[in-house]
């Protein structure tokens, strides 16, 4: 049968790199009750999306949680290495780039920022001119260089553990619920990942953890999704209270 040849586009290139460095995640599943956190959203004229706020709750909760920021690192010996804060990465579609491909944004330590700056990095990372976005720039240009530097830049961020959060982030989050459905399987370059889904009528949502289970095991991602809801329906609904107030 004879077939058509199709080039690969430069965000296409970016996700084949990003599984070339990634590792199978394992993933528990939970159902969170957030009706103090829907009320208080819901009272909101402008209402933050849910990824910049799952965002700043996983960094809230990983300040006593040190195994949701450490890395399994191989080089130059197998040895765990934790950082001091969270580094947020969140999936975004970039207006410039393949609409159907989404790319990675670096946020940065969400929980040291309000909601409202967290949104606004997302939505500049979507919208901005490249170059007023500085990560996602960096990372653009190397995924224009040929396979063999691609590779070696990938490897040295990977591999230098003072460079790992500051390239790949502690967690990622993403989600395709308005297209009503789930991610259950994810590779990523690690150590978490988080999905999620809609907000259900009776203030339910499902969240997804995906973790790299050569770090820690499933007590701890689920205690991590305990206090995950506790911290979505205290200090974030606090937060956006107070901005309804304001």
């Amino acid at each position: 049968m004879r077939g058509t040849y199709k080039s690969i586009g430069l965000a296409r290139r970016l996700v084949i790199d990003l599984m070339h460095a990634s590792v199978p995640l394992v993933v528990v599943k939970k159902t969170l009750k957030l009706d103090r956190l829907a009320q208080a959203r819901a009272q909101l004229t402008v209402r933050p999306g849910w990824t910049p706020i799952i965002a700043k709750a996983f960094c809230i909760v990983a300040r006593d949680e040190p195994w949701l920021r450490t890395f399994y690192m191989k080089w130059p010996w197998p040895h765990f290495y934790e950082v001091p804060r969270s580094v947020a990465m969140a999936a975004i579609i970039r207006d410039s780039f393949d609409t159907e491909v989404p790319i990675l944004l670096k946020i940065g330590s969400a929980d040291e920022m309000p909601i409202g700056t967290v949104e606004t990095i997302l939505q500049s990372g979507k919208s901005a001119p490249l170059r007023q976005v500085p990560a996602l720039d960096r990372v653009m240009r190397i995924t224009k260089l040929p396979m063999p530097l691609r590779r070696a830049f990938w490897c040295f961020g990977l591999n230098v553990a003072r460079q790992r959060a500051n390239n790949f982030g502690t967690f990622a989050v993403t989600s395709v619920a308005t297209l009503g459905s789930e991610t259950v399987v994810l590779n990523s370059p690690g150590p978490s990942m988080m999905t999620y889904g809609l907000l259900k009528p009776d203030s339910t949502m499902e969240i997804l953890l995906h973790w790299d289970h050569r770090i820690y095991d499933g007590i701890v991602a689920a205690r991590a999704l305990q206090k995950l809801e506790a911290t979505m329906n205290g200090e974030i609904a606090d937060e956006l209270l107070a901005s309804a107030k304001a």
